[in-house]
């Protein structure tokens, strides 16, 4: 699919380019020519001579002034990120061919100039000559016979960038800067969807039904990943849409991915952030123990339609996590607090994890009031269990939570624990303040920005260093156990 982005970014590079080098050559600098020859049609002997201007060796002269211009950043970006740029440059050849790392966006913008003003000594912009250049570079994201690309709906996220790239083959995009997409992807976004952005990834493996089901498994670990980042608000379109080479789109059923509650939103500034973080949950991500069980009873609570129905998938989750002697013990309510409060604010917040229990309780017996107060302590459960699931996914805690949390409790501390009464829910949560209930009220299903991520919510500092440093194709596959590995 070709970006509406990056070749506006290139069109503004190529007219700020075109008036740059015209004004040096009106101010005096001359293009340097070489003289060819040319033997006659008629084949008489006569040689033709003509002199080509040496277009590329103009331009390569002042290829430090052309940084400075407009649209000469985001191009580099763009072009850094872009899916074709290796075949493009071997299309190319020549010394665009050979370039690494983060020298290839520039090999690619010098001969993106030199085929756009090629053997022109006057440097006008033509319409046609650059519309030919712009076509030529898109074809080299042209899928082969072999190329499977999956493309599904992203709800609850808004991006400030039109695109991002989270590694080699996977990226998020807006609908509306892409060419090209399937033709159920507008009926696929609702009409109240402002944010309308797509996920698309392309694989070159030879198996399509291999491929089809590791795409599916790729936006899975996707999906976990952008829960985990933010509050759990996150969803896929129930359909995708898939192709196989230049062939027709076709459906492909992802499943009930529940109804996302408010928007994410992700700033250019933790773009970064977030693609190191999917990197990371996706090659820590746990597998067949007690932690694995947690975080997929996490996926399931996101996709309930109400944090009421959501509150019972949480609290396995804790519980399997916190209270291996089992729910008879008592613990989870002071474990959790022990974990997830200063010692100040356990008292608190063991009181709030003992009405949500209670809260259960009084939710299967249908009777329980589905009002602001329960739905700030459904909520609240949610938030810490994704705080857990996420420490521990990203190395800031060891995973046998009740052990680190009997640490940190007081032998005193401990045995009011086990001697913690049942709570009913209606009494308990009598004497929650009327002022949470309105703020809970005023706005549920808000918009949240993330605010910037402080030394306990970011142990993957080093991803982030690896981002800046390593060029996309080198940055480590998103899909867990290495899916990506075996289909890029």
């Amino acid at each position: 699919m070709r970006s509406r982005q990056l070749e506006t970014a290139l069109g503004e590079l190529f007219a700020a380019s075109a008036a740059h080098l015209h004004a040096d050559v009106a101010a005096g600098a001359e293009v340097p020519f070489e003289l060819g020859a040319q033997s006659s049609r008629r084949g008489a002997g006569a040689t033709l001579y003509c002199y080509r201007a040496l277009t590329g060796e103009f331009i390569g002269q002042r290829e430090a002034e052309l940084k400075r211009l407009p649209g000469y950043a985001d191009s580099s970006k763009l072009l850094e990120e872009f899916e074709g740029l290796d075949r493009y440059l071997a299309s190319v050849g020549g010394e665009a061919a050979r370039a690494k790392g983060r020298a290839r966006p520039r090999a690619a913008i010098k001969a993106l100039l030199e085929d756009v003003f090629d053997e022109q000594s006057d440097f006008e912009l033509a319409p046609e000559r650059m519309h030919a250049a712009l076509e030529r570079l898109a074809q080299s994201t042209l899928a082969s016979a072999s190329e499977v690309m999956l493309v599904a709906t992203l709800h609850g996220v808004t991006l400030a960038s039109a695109e991002l790239q989270l590694t080699k083959g996977l990226r998020i995009a807006r609908a509306d800067g892409l060419h090209q997409v399937p033709d159920g992807i507008a009926s696929a976004l609702a009409a109240d969807d402002e944010s309308g952005l797509l996920v698309i990834y392309t694989t070159d493996q030879q198996d399509p039904a291999d491929a089809l089901a590791g795409g599916r498994a790729v936006l899975e670990d996707l999906l976990s990943a952008l829960r985990l980042f933010g509050d759990g608000r996150v969803t896929l379109g129930a359909l995708a849409w898939a192709r196989v080479g230049a062939g027709a789109w076709g459906p492909l059923a992802l499943g009930a991915g529940g109804r996302p509650h408010g928007m994410l939103v992700v700033t250019a500034e933790q773009e970064d952030e977030l693609r190191a973080f999917c990197n990371l949950v996706s090659r820590r991500a746990p597998h067949d123990n007690d932690l694995a069980w947690a975080l997929r009873r996490f996926e399931l609570a996101c996709e309930r339609e109400s944090p009421w129905e959501a509150l019972t998938d949480n609290l396995l989750a804790l519980r399997a996590l916190l209270e291996p002697e089992g729910a008879g013990s008592g613990r989870l309510a002071g474990r959790l607090a022990a974990l997830c409060a200063t010692p100040e604010q356990r008292v608190e917040l063991t009181e709030r994890a003992t009405r949500a229990i209670a809260l259960e309780r009084s939710l299967i017996a249908g009777t329980a009031a589905k009002d602001a107060t329960g739905r700030s302590l459904a909520e609240d459960i949610a938030n810490h269990l994704r705080s857990l699931l996420r420490d521990v996914i990203c190395g800031h805690l060891d995973p046998d939570l009740a052990v680190i949390a009997d640490e940190l409790l007081e032998p005193d501390e401990l045995l009011h624990a086990d001697e913690a009464p049942d709570v009913d829910f209606p009494a308990a949560v009598a004497g929650v303040a009327s002022a949470e209930e309105q703020q809970s009220q005023s706005d549920p299903d808000g918009y949240i920005e993330l605010a910037p991520a402080h030394d306990a919510d970011v142990a993957y500092d080093d991803e982030l260093a690896l981002v800046d440093d390593a060029a996309p194709e080198e940055q480590p596959p998103l899909p867990i156990d290495g899916v990506v590995s075996s289909l890029s």
